[in-house]
């Protein structure tokens, strides 16, 4: 059995997504090189939440250093288009979704591992989909090998959580969350955003 089988998304992205994505490729990788910097950002967040934890510690480094060199990888795509690393206002996406975390441990740190394991899906879903959509032979190849990374992100999410919570209880407070991050992308406007509606 997979490990993350049971931990799926509640809901598919809309074709109507990846229309936007391709039609507004420029932003979107604008927007792509946050969710990377902030996909870092919340690996080390937890390392420092969580010291004493040290079967997150290893996990965790690891996977904060991939999504920075993806940072890296995609300031790099938007040099060679010429295009500015711009600040954008912040999606709601991972803040309501994220919202959703109960305020005690290890419950807290459970919903946090899971938040993050559903936005790796997430970003995995549909960086399978730009890789099938875009006409770059370049960005095709990135976004295929991105697809593979952020399923592996997602197992090691996912594997982190099972140490703080029985299987059981562990994918029903999945599917929750996985239903309130549907619920989040349906209510999101579509644009050019990793993580905007539509849903199918």
């Amino acid at each position: 059995m997979s490990v993350t089988e049971g931990f799926e998304l509640a809901a598919a992205t809309a074709p109507a997504w990846t229309r936007c994505a391709i039609a507004g490729l420029e932003e979107l990788l604008v927007d792509h090189a946050h969710c990377e910097k902030k996909a870092a950002g919340s690996a080390l967040n937890l390392i420092f939440r969580y010291p004493r934890h040290t079967s997150l510690l290893d996990p965790l480094s690891r996977l904060a250093r991939e999504e920075l060199v993806h940072f890296e990888q995609v300031l790099a795509i938007l040099r060679a288009r010429g295009v500015a690393f711009a600040p954008q206002k912040p999606a709601p996406y991972a803040g309501r979704l994220r919202g959703a975390t109960r305020a005690a441990d290890p419950q807290r740190l459970v919903d946090a591992l899971l938040c993050s394991a559903l936005i790796e899906a997430r970003s995995c879903e549909r960086f399978a989909l730009l890789a099938n959509a875009v006409g770059e032979p370049e960005l095709r190849d990135f976004y295929a090998a991105l697809h593979a990374a952020e399923s592996r992100h997602q197992r090691v999410y996912v594997e982190l959580a099972g140490a703080f919570a029985p299987p059981g209880e562990l994918r029903a407070r999945h599917r929750e969350l996985a239903e309130r991050e549907a619920a989040i992308l349906a209510q999101t406007p579509l644009a050019a955003r990793m993580h905007a509606g539509a849903l199918a």
